[in-house]
C-alpha cells in the first residue's frame, strides 16, 4: 500500500459509490418521499454495510466470489428482494413532516439494519466487491488484510457523502414536484429504474 495504491483505490471507490445503482436509486426515492432526516439510517446502513461486506469477503469469503453456485443463488435472491423494494417504492407516499416532502405519507423508509444486510443481495455490490478485492488486495491469490481493511475504510469514507448527495437530489426533486401525485409518479419512475437495473444481471 502506497500513495499510488491510495489514489487509485480512492478513485475507484468514489466512482463506484457515486454512479447510479440500486443503493443510489433507493435513497433518491427515499429522500423524495420521506425527506433527508428519515433517510439517514438507510444511508448509514449502506455506508457501514458495504465496507463490512468487503472485510468479510476479503478475509474469509474469497471463494464465494468465484463459486458459480453462489452467484446463481445470490442473483435470484437479490432479484426477488429488489423487486420487493421496487414495489415498496412504487407504493410509497410522501412524508408531511419533512421539509421537501409532500403530505400524505404512508409506509416507512428502509432502516439501518435492512440497508446494511441488503448489500449481500445487491448485485452491484457483489460486482464492485469482486473487482475491488481482485484489483486492490491480491484477490484469489490471497487477500492482504491491510489492503482489505484499507479498501473497506476508503469505501466507508467516500460512500456517505456520495449517498448523501443522491438523497439530496431526491429531496430537491420533492421540492420541485408540487403535488403528492407528482411525487408518486416520480417514485414509480424510480421503481422502474430499480427493476431495470436487474436486466443486465439476469441476462448473464
Amino acid at each position: 500500500m502506497d500513495w499510488t495504491w491510495l489514489l487509485s483505490a480512492s478513485a475507484f471507490a468514489v466512482a463506484m459509490s457515486a454512479t447510479p445503482g440500486p443503493n443510489n436509486t433507493m435513497v433518491v426515492a427515499s429522500g423524495a418521499t420521506y425527506g433527508f432526516a428519515r433517510t439517514v439510517p438507510h444511508m448509514l446502513g449502506i455506508a457501514v454495510g458495504f465496507p463490512a461486506m468487503l472485510v468479510v469477503l476479503g478475509t474469509a469469503g474469497l471463494p464465494l466470489l468465484t463459486d458459480p453456485r453462489v452467484h446463481a443463488v445470490l442473483k435470484w435472491v437479490g432479484a426477488a428482494y429488489l423487486l420487493r423494494l421496487a414495489w415498496a417504492i412504487a407504493r410509497a407516499d410522501p412524508d408531511p413532516a419533512e421539509p421537501g416532502a409532500k403530505a400524505g405519507a404512508s409506509g416507512r423508509p428502509l432502516g439501518f439494519v435492512r440497508a446494511a444486510l441488503f448489500q449481500w443481495v445487491n448485485p452491484k455490490a457483489w460486482i464492485i466487491a469482486a473487482g475491488a478485492l481482485a484489483t486492490y488486495t491480491g484477490g484469489a491469490e490471497g487477500a492482504s488484510l491491510a489492503a482489505t481493511l484499507g479498501l473497506a475504510a476508503l469505501f466507508g469514507i467516500v460512500a456517505l457523502p456520495c449517498i448523501a448527495l443522491w438523497t439530496l437530489i431526491g429531496v430537491g426533486t420533492a421540492r420541485v414536484l408540487r403535488t403528492r401525485q407528482a411525487v408518486r409518479l416520480f417514485n414509480l419512475a424510480m421503481a422502474g429504474l430499480l427493476v431495470g437495473s436487474l436486466v443486465p444481471v439476469l441476462g448473464e
